[in-house]
């Protein structure tokens, strides 16, 4: 399986992306918000999403998985 990570810690703004959706590579996935900015994490791998580990409101750590893709 294929997981798509935080790339920094923050509390989850947004996801933009849902369980059986086909995603492509460099797509915005979900929007974090750490010290009053948004930061967008992209999607570094084509595939379809199977899992979403995260709600808005959750607080995520670095690397941290956000969403499983087979």
């Amino acid at each position: 399986m294929k997981e798509i990570t935080a790339s920094m810690a923050g509390t989850v703004l947004q996801v933009l992306v849902s369980e059986g959706e086909d995603i492509s590579e460099g797509q915005v996935v979900v929007i974090l918000e750490s010290m009053k900015m948004e930061i967008p994490i992209e999607s570094g791998l084509v595939g379809k999403i199977i899992n979403v580990k995260v709600d808005i409101g959750d607080f995520v750590n670095e690397d941290d998985v956000l969403l499983v893709l087979e």
